[in-house]
């Protein structure tokens, strides 16, 4: 399992995690009073941010998907392969009606930072192998 080292949660004591295959750290924190309410990333000086419901919709998405499914990590504009959960976070058939990231240039990425959330909140199993990491609802 993917392990917290320290933080609430909160902005003044983000979480640490770890990207799926355990090779770099990054902090979260949860904006419940943002309009839409956001989660927010930082890798190094990067800020990224998504819709905060993005970790209940995807949980929900592995659950009637009801097996594996590859997390398909992209940047914004880089190409994402159909059936992955970064092509889900993307769709326009996801219940946003699209990207959950929230930064112009920076919406990508979804899978590869919220998943590592979901399985510390209990919500997914999660791969951390070197590469291919798939995810599946608990």
């Amino acid at each position: 399992m993917n392990t917290v080292t320290y933080g609430t949660g909160n902005a003044d004591d983000p979480w640490q995690l770890k990207t799926p295959p355990l090779s770099s750290e990054f902090l979260v924190w949860k904006d419940e009073a943002a309009d839409p309410p956001a989660i927010w990333v930082q890798v190094g000086k990067t800020k990224l941010s998504y819709q905060l419901r993005g970790l209940e919709d995807c949980a929900s998405m592995l659950k009637a998907h009801g097996d594996w499914m590859q997390l398909g990590n992209a940047d914004e504009g880089k190409p994402v392969k159909d059936g992955t959960v970064e092509a889900w976070a993307r769709s326009d058939s996801n219940p946003v009606g699209g990207y959950y990231g929230l930064r112009k240039g920076y919406r990508g990425r979804f899978a590869n930072y919220m998943t590592p959330v979901m399985e510390m909140l209990g919500l997914v199993e999660l791969e951390h192998n070197a590469r291919n990491n798939r995810v599946r609802a608990l």
